[in-house]
């Protein structure tokens, strides 16, 4: 007759067991991080940077617009409330992202 276990584990105890263990801190981000696509910064012609200047010259602080923009390697499309430009400094403010104006791919007013 097989006797029974002197300790009875708790509900939370027998959860602990299943939980997944990341033997290595910031393994996961490391290999997200390399799972990106890297691209080369494209070129625009002559036309293209006309068009995103006209555009540039109708926003409005407090317009919300989409960029999309050169950063780290490949395009980000940030879509949000204008909070600053400065044409002096060449960027334009998206809510809590400053993107400067040679990064700019496209814009688009909403």
């Amino acid at each position: 007759m097989a006797s029974k276990p002197k300790y009875k584990m708790t509900v939370q105890d027998r959860a602990k067991q299943f939980m997944p263990f990341a033997a290595l801190k910031g393994y996961d981000e490391a290999l997200r991080a390399k799972e990106k696509i890297v691209v080369d910064k494209v070129t625009l012609s002559p036309e293209k940077l006309d068009e995103i200047d006209t555009t540039m010259h109708q926003i409005k602080i407090g317009m919300v617009i989409s960029v999309i923009y050169y950063f780290e390697n490949q395009y980000i499309k940030k879509t949000g409330m204008v909070a600053k430009i400065d044409a002096t400094s060449r960027f334009i403010q998206i809510v809590d992202t400053k993107i400067y104006f040679d990064d700019i791919y496209d814009v688009i007013i909403n």
